[in-house]
């Protein structure tokens, strides 16, 4: 079974940028999330909600695609 990888100028696909600026902002998110002494504080629901933003960031890096880049016809 092949894997399709996304061209270069796709709609909905990831670019080289991109796709480090998501890896880099979702680790720092879920690091936030899980690690961050005074999280906690923040309340639940900005814990939870940076922890999940932070995993869909690395799921959109590490599948090279985003849902809302190919609705909106965004191209990187």
């Amino acid at each position: 079974m092949t894997r399709k990888h996304s061209e270069p100028g796709e709609a909905g696909g990831v670019g080289r940028i991109d796709k480090l600026a998501r890896i880099v902002l979702g680790a720092v998110l879920v690091g936030f999330a899980f690690f961050c002494p005074f999280a906690k504080d923040l309340g639940t629901l900005v814990v939870w909600g940076s922890a999940a933003l932070g995993v869909i960031l690395l799921v959109t890096a590490l599948l090279g695609r985003c849902p809302l880049y190919r609705i909106f016809g965004v191209r990187t």
